[in-house]
């Protein structure tokens, strides 16, 4: 058996599992969020310190959200979108076009 083949069975059990689904959509939300954060405060020239004290928060908690290390509030995000100077935007898009 191919790596490949043992990685999609243990993929397929892992996510027939009760609750998988919603954790794995979790951390997917995790990930897009850290990435866009990271992406947009390097654009900046920003460093993690830096927009932190923007956002009113601490350079760790910086870090742990680029990390995907946390699920940030509405209120959050909203500060964070203002210390990269930018504007948070919510949309729903349909599970037919999401990645």
């Amino acid at each position: 058996m191919s790596n490949s083949n043992a990685w999609s069975e243990t993929r397929a059990e892992v996510m027939s599992r009760p609750g998988a689904g919603a954790v794995y959509e979790a951390a997917r939300t995790r990930f897009a969020i850290s990435e866009a954060v990271r992406r947009r405060r390097e654009e900046l020239g920003l460093t993690q310190a830096e927009m932190a004290e923007r956002a009113g928060l601490k350079q760790p908690a910086v870090a742990r959200l680029e990390a995907g290390g946390t699920m940030p509030t509405i209120p959050m995000l909203e500060r964070v979108a203002e210390a990269l100077d930018g504007r948070l935007i919510v949309q729903f898009q349909p599970l037919s076009e999401a990645g």
